[in-house]
């Protein structure tokens, strides 16, 4: 290899891992994000004792140990970078459960540093799984040569893809995903107890979310939006906020059908709202390309 190839193809692993880190959380979310919202869950990290949580770490970390060695997205990596793996997508889920708990008002700083870890270990390992399964099955074909990008290329004129398709797509991924939890008495429970600036920050990491599945995990369908270099990060922009806008659409009128807005003001619903739209943005990004995938 030239040198002047080697940077690139560091470029190329460099990307190529960050999609699959953009993956592996959007697949974390979306087979943890119910878990996340439940009760019953939090209160078994609570009550967990130290031997316990301890055991149900080690599983997962051997389920993900054995799904990457046997089924996962490099199947002839050694035992050692299977290894490495498994640790990366544990601590991945870790974080990524410590951020949401956080948000949703379930980990404190005043709480005892027991029930903070037993709650973090309980959705942790779930989200890790998740992150695992969806690095390897989600992506799209062709992404480690970069001929994902370019496969879809001719076909983002295509007219089953365009802003109708996609709109009905987007609400039925929205729908389905909220959906899951709207009639729980969670959402009503977290958007009571969430400041305005918790609020702010569930409106911003779905938004967040809906441009890292749109636009940089590589899902199977994704390289059909990512826009030409003409139009840039506006032309993203606007199909996240309107990605997002659907998202808050779908949460509110699920929300309504079940009577969550009954003799409450505008601000408890918008709350109930954007605490909702964030299984809404996952379901009305992840859930439009992985229909778009299937439709095609």
């Amino acid at each position: 290899m030239s040198q002047k190839g080697r940077p690139d193809g560091r470029k190329r692993r460099v990307r190529q891992s960050l999609r699959e880190y953009a993956r592996g959380i959007a697949g974390g979310l979306l087979f943890s994000l119910p878990l996340l919202y439940t009760m019953e869950v939090w209160w078994a990290g609570f009550v967990a004792r130290p031997p316990r949580l301890l055991g149900y770490f080690l599983v997962g970390f051997l389920l993900l140990f054995a799904y990457n060695r046997y089924s996962g997205l490099r199947r002839d990596a050694s035992w050692l970078e299977v290894a490495f793996e498994a640790f990366e997508e544990m601590g991945l889920g870790l974080v990524l459960s410590v951020l949401m708990l956080w948000l949703l008002g379930q980990i404190q700083t005043s709480m005892p540093m027991s029930e903070i870890v037993g709650k973090v270990v309980v959705e942790g390992v779930t989200a890790a799984i998740g992150i695992s399964v969806g690095s390897a099955q989600l992506g799209g074909s062709g992404e480690d040569d970069g001929q994902g990008m370019g496969a879809g290329k001719g076909q983002k004129d295509d007219p089953d893809t365009g802003l109708a398709a996609q709109l009905v797509l987007a609400s039925c991924g929205a729908i389905l995903f909220a959906s899951n939890v709207a009639p729980t008495e969670e959402i009503v429970m977290i958007a009571a107890e969430a400041s305005r600036w918790k609020v702010l920050g569930l409106a911003l990491f779905s938004l967040g979310l809906c441009a890292l599945v749109l636009f940089y995990s590589g899902f199977r369908g994704s390289d059909r939006l990512i826009p030409d270099k003409d139009q840039g990060w506006i032309a993203m922009l606007s199909r996240t906020v309107v990605n997002y806008a659907v998202a808050l659409a779908a949460s509110a009128f699920i929300l309504w059908f079940f009577g969550r807005f009954a003799g409450l003001s505008a601000a408890a619903c918008l709350a109930q709202t954007v605490v909702l739209g964030v299984a809404g943005a996952l379901g009305a990004s992840a859930g439009r390309l992985l229909l778009q995938s299937s439709s095609s």
